[in-house]
């Protein structure tokens, strides 16, 4: 359902939350979360422009979150590299249908809709903080940075 720039978005977002404070180089972010690198630079390009991380350089640089892991919604990421496309008017372009969806483009447009809503009521905070025996991308939940 989710485009693999998406997955990848989320993957770079999470690493930096868990992250928050440490700036994190193209490559300790792809190493960490299993990302092609050069598909990671595009990809942190988005998300910089989108306004959701910051790019510093120097010796110490690196991305960083432009604000806290519980202000960032999984919308927030989603929109910024691929939005959700809601159907609003007949895919197909019938002119019988127009704005009024059939019950199967109505039922598709009604699923995105509600995947919309639970990624904007869900901040990246949220799932880091989220009580399980697993957590986001790690193999070792006890050894991984909080």
């Amino acid at each position: 359902m989710l485009s693999q720039t998406t997955e990848y978005a989320l993957r770079a977002i999470v690493w930096l939350a868990n992250t928050a404070g440490d700036s994190q180089t193209t490559e300790q972010i792809a190493k960490a979360t299993q990302v092609p690198t050069g598909y990671l630079s595009k990809v942190l390009q988005s998300l910089r422009r989108g306004g959701l991380v910051t790019a510093q350089r120097g010796k110490h640089g690196g991305f960083l979150l432009t604000k806290p892991s519980t202000e960032i919604t999984v919308l927030e990421v989603v929109n910024t590299v691929d939005p959700l496309r809601r159907i609003h008017t007949c895919p197909l372009g019938l002119k019988s249908h127009g704005t009024v969806l059939c019950p199967l483009h109505k039922r598709l447009d009604d699923a995105t809709r509600l995947v919309e809503k639970s990624f904007s009521g869900t901040t990246i905070g949220e799932l880091l903080n989220t009580p399980s025996p697993s957590k986001p991308l790690c193999e070792i939940a006890a050894v991984c940075v909080a």
